[in-house]
């Protein structure tokens, strides 16, 4: 199809070579097209399911090809405006496959792209395409040699590249993607002897074939297999091109288009009437405004990011004989999806998270999620969001999470085993996007209930805590700014997330037993409080393979002064102060990670840490990240522990003065069918230990 257009054999060469195979046929979308608002949700669940109509619809393809039908209507737009295949510098014809009938379907006209990528529709690896009132694959299903085509349009002399390869021995069908291929080309096989012999010229890669059809990457490699074949038909190929001078040949070359265009129509067609305002929100494209086929593409992945569609796809058309317009289409998901995962850490156990997510069912804009994960420490989210304003660029977002928690708690420098730790968050926010794809601000009203106590009474486990039951309730007032423009949500190597929020308390109530019956109870409000934070995270490929990683956390509580009847916070407001600990990100607003401590070890009130490493992928999904991590800490007022800061004298598991945390090791990771496979080794300072962990799977993600 390219060189039919006018490319030259050269310029194609050029361009496999560059290609990002990963990229195209990898699956979709970066974490760098997914809105703000919808990165959180993005590749968090292992499985999901469609319902429409009352009926479950599953995933129809192994690839997702929206970055492929990109890049192949960019490569054909010099010929958008001729949709007659006769008409290109060399007639071509795309085959096809008529899936409902089972007949060959020869494509002539319409768009070229769209012809292109019909043609290579691989049963249950590519999506088949509708067209008209059919559905068409590959049309190597049954005819993956079409000389007979060539003959019929006119041909006289046929240059035939055979890659087909026929069938497989029975030792090579040892994979799915082999097996797949050999039983969906069955048809076309058994007529390729017939094909072939059409063939004035036959270049026979059939003895040189090392590349099945999944070895997209190999293509510098399959090149020169390639030449093999046709270096021996060099002779034949010079003696037909002399022959051939004597004739008036085609100009063959590449339609100059200008590199701006400007649209004087433009239709949305299968979009429904409660995401259009978003979709418009997000493409922005206007009439009579120049624009480059680029534009037009980032406009589309700015809609992808709604996460509202599997796909966007787009056509040019002519109007009134000169007029350009372009009509987007829209295949957008079930509004009603159940996701599942499962997941397991050294610190909570093992689980499996269910989700239910409903768009556009409580408003217009909007999204519904249920999750809850039945696990050893359950945990349970109930989202609601809502796009607003006249480019959809406000969104609101309300928030339920629970946690029925048990973990290692410090008071006063004494760890205790077996607390049970439960957790309520009400979260309310109003957000305005800055850029749609990388960030926000916005204000929040947040609330939480906690609650503490030992698992057993103190006369059954003497090492408890003497605490008998302890509880807070707060509410804060915020305001936020979040930047996140990573390329991957696991083992990203590109970008940067950028955190800073001011948080205000409204209210913090405490109540606080204790074991011995002659301790008084205590109950009441605490002095109020303001909490700084700010989190830095860059991340950028020092060498292929190699992404250097580089992080700083600074977040702070000042207490007001403390009057007559109020509790000091710093002393009892354990549950809104910060926690530090574990290797994998735990939901939670006030939780950090430092690889080292377990999950939530550390609680501090003054925190300012530095994360160095290195992400070496060492083998295709295998990945091994050096890490060190350095940090102060603080677990009084922040006067106190300014001073001592940078010189600090303390240990950080007596949890009294400020003090040093070091951490340093490795982890050896897997990018799994279940999810990150981790497993990392760690030494911590102060107790001198080297501490395990081991994870797989998708969490509650945070």
């Amino acid at each position: 199809g390219l060189y039919a257009m006018g490319y030259s054999g050269d310029s194609i060469e050029k361009l496999t070579k560059n290609i990002n195979w990963d990229r195209l046929l990898g699956g979709g979308q970066s974490l760098k097209s997914v809105s703000v608002e919808e990165k959180r949700e993005f590749q968090r669940y292992l499985v999901g399911i469609g319902i429409k109509n009352k009926k479950l619809n599953s995933i129809g393809s192994l690839l997702n090809d929206q970055n492929l039908r990109e890049y192949l209507s960019e490569l054909t737009y010099p010929v958008y405006n001729i949709r007659d295949f006769d008409s290109l510098p060399i007639p071509f014809r795309a085959m096809a496959t008529d899936l409902s009938e089972g007949k060959e379907v020869i494509l002539s006209k319409g768009s070229l792209a769209y012809a292109m990528r019909a043609s290579m529709s691989l049963p249950a690896i590519f999506k088949p395409m509708t067209y008209e009132k059919t559905i068409l694959v590959d049309g190597g299903v049954l005819n993956n040699f079409p000389t007979d085509v060539a003959k019929q349009m006119g041909a006289d002399i046929i240059i035939g590249s055979d890659v087909g390869g026929g069938l497989e021995p029975i030792d090579k069908l040892n994979n799915v993607i082999t097996i797949l291929t050999q039983t969906s080309m069955f048809p076309s096989n058994i007529k390729n002897p017939a094909n072939r012999k059409l063939c004035d010229i036959l270049v026979d890669h059939m003895p040189n074939l090392r590349f099945s059809t999944a070895d997209f990457a190999d293509s510098n490699e399959i090149y020169k297999d390639g030449k093999i074949a046709t270096n021996e038909n060099l002779p034949a190929l010079i003696a037909l091109s002399e022959k051939l001078k004597r004739y008036q040949q085609r100009i063959h070359e590449l339609p100059q288009m200008p590199s701006e265009i400007i649209l004087d129509t433009i239709v949305y067609k299968k979009i429904s009437p409660e995401n259009l305002a978003l979709v418009l929100g997000r493409i922005n494209l206007k009439t009579h405004v120049k624009y480059t086929t680029k534009d037009l593409i980032a406009g589309i992945n700015r809609a992808m990011g709604t996460n509202l569609f599997d796909e966007i796809t787009y056509n040019y058309f002519i109007k009134d004989g000169n007029k350009l317009g372009v009509t987007i289409f829209g295949h957008e998901r079930a509004k009603n999806q159940l996701n599942t995962s499962v997941h397991y850490d050294t610190y909570r156990g093992v689980g499996i998270i269910f989700n239910y997510t409903a768009r556009n069912v409580l408003a217009r804009a909007s999204r519904l999620l249920l999750t809850i994960d039945i696990a050893e420490q359950p945990k349970m989210r109930i989202n609601y969001q809502k796009n607003f304003g006249k480019n959809r660029d406000w969104w609101w977002s309300s928030e339920l999470y629970g946690a029925l928690l048990r973990q290692e708690i410090y008071f006063n420098g004494k760890a205790s085993d077996n607390v049970l730790y439960n957790s309520v968050e009400f979260n309310n926010e109003i957000n305005r996007n800055i850029n749609s794809l990388k960030s926000y601000f916005g204000y929040g009203l947040h609330y939480q209930f906690a609650n503490l106590k030992p698992k057993y009474e103190r006369e059954y486990n003497p090492n408890s805590i003497d605490i008998k039951n302890y509880s807070l309730n707060t509410i804060e007032l915020n305001m936020h700014y979040s930047y996140n423009d990573m390329d991957k949500v696991y083992f990203a190597e590109n970008g940067t997330i950028i955190k800073a929020n001011v948080t205000r308390s409204l209210l913090s109530h405490v109540y606080t037993s204790f074991s011995d019956p002659n301790q008084i109870s205590i109950s009441g409000k605490t002095n109020g409080y303001t909490k700084f934070g700010f989190s830095f995270e860059k991340r950028a490929l020092l060498k292929k393979k190699i992404t250097g990683i580089i992080g700083f956390d600074s977040y702070f509580i000042f207490q007001d002064k403390l009057k007559d009847n109020q509790i000091p916070f710093l002393d009892y407001g354990y549950a809104s102060k910060y926690f530090l600990g574990g290797i994998i990100p735990s939901s939670g607003s006030n939780r950090f990670l430092f690889a080292g401590l377990h999950e939530d070890e550390l609680n501090v009130s003054q925190y300012m840490g530095l994360k160095i490493a290195s992400q070496v992928n060492l083998l295709g999904k295998i990945y091994l990240t050096p890490h060190f991590n350095v940090a102060t800490v603080g677990f009084n007022s922040f006067d106190e522990y300014i001073k001592k800061a940078f010189n600090p004298k303390g240990n950080w598991d007596d949890g009294f003065d400020p003090s040093l945390v070091i951490s340093g090791g490795a982890a050896i990771s897997y990018q799994s069918i279940l999810g990150p496979i981790h497993f990392d080794t760690t030494w911590i300072n102060n107790i001198d230990k080297v501490r395990l962990f081991f994870s797989v799977g998708l969490s509650l993600n945070p």
